[in-house]
């Protein structure tokens, strides 16, 4: 299956698109069947090569299980079958394996003989809010009781109320260790927490994400060319010359990361009410920004910039992709008729569709090399459903929020 591009300049934005829609849920299930193999007799997940087969274990890290109940909560939306499988082993790998009995909160990376990486980290912590929170609008019996106990650690071990930020990392009984903050665990809080707000309606949840938000997209993104900083000192000064690790914390500025806050920027606000300000203003022009900065010669987004600009690490991942589409999906959902906003919209999928989606085996090609051609640098195999499942149904709910109370909607 291929995806059939009409011209840019056709009348029908593709959003309203009968056949754009039928194509991209098609994704979406073929996405879910092939990582339905990720499930293992004992209830973890594996990672998974290119062709379906499990990778060699190396510990289960906490944003896969989380990652893995909010993916198949949506594959339970749209009528997947077996989600609900899915769901209760990540839900009681949350419980009976990452959840840390002795010092509270949940360890990073376990395997079946116990503890491979005991760090206790706020981006590992707010993906366990954005499962419960999934889980919850499932109605599983446990995400309440499971919301309860990560509120309250992320509340009293992150959350900084001076900062109106999360702290990232401490050792496994909660000494200090580190004194950076992070722009990205910030970003996936809001995530979390709008998940929290639109499935309790706890104004709490809305509250914080907007102090997260403000600080970014208000104060950082505008004061440095609507680029977004990565890295922080523990007083919350930009760090210009951190570099760590490469996956999640690589030098520099990260444009994808303005597409996935400038989307989460537009549903806050849309959940807040639409409220008067320049919110949508401070989200186009991150989106924007990112999209002339990282977009390169033969297509696909560089993966980081250097402060000014410039790209830095020209490799073409998958996710940046997918955020791009979430992003551009948002701006057109605001009804401005802007003709760029769909044009880029098309531009996107094109590239996704002849790059990065594995049409043979379902699933997304993570990785590109120079000549476009799927490699294994960064990444091993296809390690993540959330980023390209998410690419594939955001655009198809109405409106700017309630992903998952709304997926249901495209069952039929």
């Amino acid at each position: 299956m291929t995806l059939s591009l009409p011209p840019l300049d056709q009348a029908t934005p593709w959003l309203d698109d009968p056949a754009h829609r039928a194509w991209a849920l098609a994704d979406a299930r073929r996405q879910l069947a092939f990582f339905d193999a990720s499930l293992r007799p004992d209830g973890g997940f594996d990672v998974l090569d290119l062709a379906g087969a499990p990778l060699p274990r190396a510990g289960q890290e906490l944003h896969t299980t989380t990652r893995m109940v909010h993916s198949y909560v949506l594959g339970r939306a749209i009528g997947h079958p077996g989600a609900e499988d899915l769901i209760d082993a990540g839900m009681r790998f949350l419980r009976d394996h990452h959840r840390d009995t002795t010092h509270g909160g949940y360890l990073w990376a376990v395997d079946e003989t116990g503890v491979t990486d005991p760090l206790k980290l706020a981006y590992g912590h707010v993906f366990v809010l954005l499962a419960a929170a999934s889980a919850l609008q499932a109605g599983h019996p446990e995400a309440r009781a499971l919301m309860d106990d990560v509120a309250e650690v992320l509340d009293q071990r992150f959350w900084d109320d001076a900062a109106g930020l999360y702290r990232d990392e401490f050792t496994r009984d909660w000494q200090s260790f580190s004194t950076y903050r992070g722009m990205n665990a910030n970003m996936h809080s809001v995530e979390a927490m709008l998940a929290a707000f639109e499935v309790t309606g706890e104004a709490s949840w809305l509250d914080k994400a907007g102090r997260v938000l403000d600080f970014f997209t208000a104060r950082m993104a505008p004061a440095h060319d609507w680029r977004l900083p990565e890295h922080y000192t523990e007083d919350w000064q930009v760090d210009p010359d951190y570099a760590g690790n490469p996956m999640f914390r690589p030098a520099g500025t990260t444009p994808g990361h303005s597409l996935e806050l400038g989307r989460l920027l537009l549903q806050h606000w849309d959940l807040a009410g639409r409220p008067a300000g320049d919110a949508p203003d401070r989200a186009r022009r991150m989106i924007e920004r990112a999209l002339a900065d990282a977009w390169l010669p033969d297509g696909g987004l560089a993966y980081t910039l250097r402060p000014g600009g410039a790209v830095d690490i020209a490799d073409r991942y998958w996710w940046p992709v997918t955020e791009g589409i979430g992003a551009m999906a948002s701006l057109i959902k605001l009804g401005e008729g802007r003709a760029g906003d769909e044009a880029w919209y098309r531009r996107l999928w094109a590239f996704a569709d002849s790059h990065h989606i594995d049409h043979a085996r379902g699933g997304w090609f993570p990785e590109l090399d120079a000549a476009g051609r799927p490699v294994a640098r960064q990444f091993d195999g296809k390690p993540d459903i959330y980023h390209a499942l998410q690419a594939d149904l955001f655009p198809l709910v109405p409106g700017l929020s309630r992903q998952v109370a709304q997926a249901g909607t495209l069952a039929g």
